[in-house]
This record gives C-alpha cells, structure tokens and sequence, in this order.
C-alpha cells in the first residue's frame, strides 16, 4: 500500500513504514493537482500537517483513499467527520508534539520578559555606538519565578505548559470548560518524580490573576481572547499565543497593546497565514514565529513514528 506525506514526514517514520510493506511518497503535491496524483498512484493512505487541506472534494474524489492523518494536533484543515461518514480512518498525533510547543511559549515569554525580541535586533545596529543607551532601555526585565500564569486550553500542550512553568517556579491557574482538574508528573534527572494537582477556574478568574497567559486551544468559530476579555486582565500582561491564529482577536491586540493593558506579546499562529497583518509583524511590542510550535527534530520523529504506527495498527 501507498502512502503520500504530502507535508512530508520524518525518517523514523518512513523507516517504520517501509519495514511493514509500506511504500511512503514524498512528493508534496500542489493541493489543486491533488486528487489527480492520488488516483493515480492509487494512494491508499494520506499524511498531511498544517498545509495541505482534505476537503470534501478530495474525499469525494479519491475513493481508494482509506486514512487521512494529520501530524500534529489541529484537523481544521480536514473535513474530519465528513471523511469518517465515509468510512475513511481520520487520525492524528495530540501528544508528540506537546513539550515542543510549551518549549517554544516559553521561549518567548523568557525573551520578551527580559527585551530578548527588541534587543537581538537593536545590538546588530547600534551595540557599538548606542551601548549604554540600549543597556538603560532593557534594564527594566522582570522573571518569571513567582508570577502566575494562567493557561486557557488544559489539553496535552497546555498540561506540558504548566509543567514547564511549574518548573521555573511559578504558580499555574487553569480554564478549559471540558476539563475539571488534571494530574501532572514532573520527572527529573536523578529519577525523582513530584505530582502536581491542577483544578481549573474559570476563564474569567484566570484572566484577573494571571502576570502571563498562553492559549492552547482548538480553532473556534469565535475569540476566546476580544475586547471584553483584554478588559479583565492585569495592566502589563504578557500573553502568548502558539494554538490557532483566530482565537486571539489581533486588532484588539494591539489597542490593548497602545493602551498599556498588555505589555508584550508573541505569536507563533495569526489570523491571515501566511501573511500576517504589517502592523503584526512591526510592533515593536511583539515576538514573532512563523508557526514553528512543532518544529523541532524530536517532535518530527515522534510524529512521524507515531503516524506509522497508527497506520499500521488499521491498515495492516
């Protein structure tokens, strides 16, 4: 049986595949020749991440087409239920990429918490003449030990979030409306193990306790993060967003920004991928990626070995 990785996969992955009979293609294919190369080559399985769209005319179209699986967490850019009415295994791997993206967040909040984003660009350009200027501008860091952060999606990632900042020290507060409490295991290099017990709140008292907030929540029709959220937080906020572009309103964004309400902020995710807005990509006030969350060497080999054992468990 064929598989295409449109969006490409990792060599664990491929080895894994090809060691059960499998063949693995790893073409990536413009989606509007799509449907031709997947009949065609009588492709039986195909692998996506965030680029390629499965919609109803891929599915309608490619009726040798048994599994559709996504690396990584999100399936906005596949018509899940459609595909599973007609008959078509739909999977994808919500743990593999979890402490990846909780790294990235922190990241950015360690940076933008000491003007790591503003200054790696000013040095460049001024570190030999405007030294003791840029040392005064950034002078005014603050640490993350001891601030709380409020983590609005309480899924795989957002649980490996809280892991991370328990371990710098800080105290962790939780929405999510499906989600009541959660067990978190922190292990360490000596082999020593601390459980951690988080109940969530409600989206409203994380927003009014919390120094910093990061999202990890699923696309939604609606912004989890407007206006009326933005009036609930603490002045000089920071607040990161590496689940969805969409779940976080930008324009108010950036008034909350100019008003002060919010100090600084990072986006790995935006509204108008993959051309985010220029007021985005020039605010001095922001720390930017281009949706990197998952992209680290480790998370791509869980994925990929993740992803081929799935197929093999239903294809074989």
């Amino acid at each position: 049986m064929k598989v295409l990785a449109n969006d490409g996969i990792s060599q664990s992955g491929i080895n894994t595949l090809e060691n059960s009979g499998f063949e693995v293609i790893t073409t990536t294919v413009a989606q509007e020749q799509l449907i031709n190369f997947i009949n065609e080559n009588n492709i039986t399985a195909l692998l996506v991440r965030s680029a390629t769209k499965v919609r109803k005319d891929i599915i309608d179209a490619c009726p040798e087409l048994k599994l559709i699986g996504r690396g990584g967490v999100g399936m906005d850019n596949i018509d899940v239920e459609y595909a599973k009415q007609k008959g078509i295994h739909v999977i994808n791997t919500p743990a593999a990429s979890s402490h990846s993206v909780a790294e990235l967040v922190f990241a950015h909040l360690l940076g933008l918490s000491r003007f790591l984003h503003n200054a790696n660009r000013d040095m460049p350009l001024e570190g030999d003449s405007r030294f003791k200027a840029l040392k005064k501008s950034y002078a005014k860091g603050i640490e993350l030990k001891g601030k709380t952060i409020g983590i609005i999606g309480f899924g795989k990632i957002g649980q490996a979030a809280a892991k991370v900042a328990i371990g710098l020290g800080m105290t962790v507060v939780a929405y999510d409306p499906l989600i009541e409490s959660a067990n978190l295991e922190l292990r360490f290099f000596d082999g020593q193990k601390l459980k951690f017990k988080i109940t969530t709140i409600s989206k409203e008292a994380v927003l009014k306790q919390s120094d910093f907030i990061t999202l990890h929540v699923p696309s939604q029709n609606d912004y989890v993060i407007g206006t009326a959220e933005f009036q609930h937080m603490k002045d000089g906020v920071i607040i990161a967003n590496a689940a969805r572009g969409g779940v976080i309103d930008e324009v108010a964004l950036i008034d909350a920004i100019e008003s002060g309400k919010v100090a600084r902020a990072a986006l790995d995710v935006f509204e108008k991928e993959p051309t985010p807005e220029v007021q985005l990509l020039m605010n001095p006030a922001l720390s930017l990626t281009p949706h990197t969350g998952a992209a680290t060497n480790e998370a791509q080999d869980r994925i990929g070995v993740e992803l081929a054992e799935q197929i093999i468990n239903l294809l074989s």
